[in-house]
């Protein structure tokens, strides 16, 4: 089993200003299931990783 005391969690705002997008933008990305979330409550949270790496693949072929 996965040691979680590594992992860190962002809240959807956090997420937001790195990737320069709004908070619906990453709700969107969640529901959409491209980028994983965890819910507690009523608020996600978005590990880390998974935002670094949405962020280093490339959205579209350019040229």
């Amino acid at each position: 089993m996965a040691d979680l005391s590594d992992v860190r969690f962002l809240t959807v705002a956090e997420v937001a200003e790195m990737m320069r997008v709004s908070n619906m933008t990453v709700y969107r990305l969640v529901h959409a299931g491209e980028l994983p979330a965890v819910r507690f409550g009523r608020s996600f949270r978005i590990p880390e990783s998974a935002v670094a790496a949405a962020i280093a693949t490339p959205v579209a072929n350019v040229g």
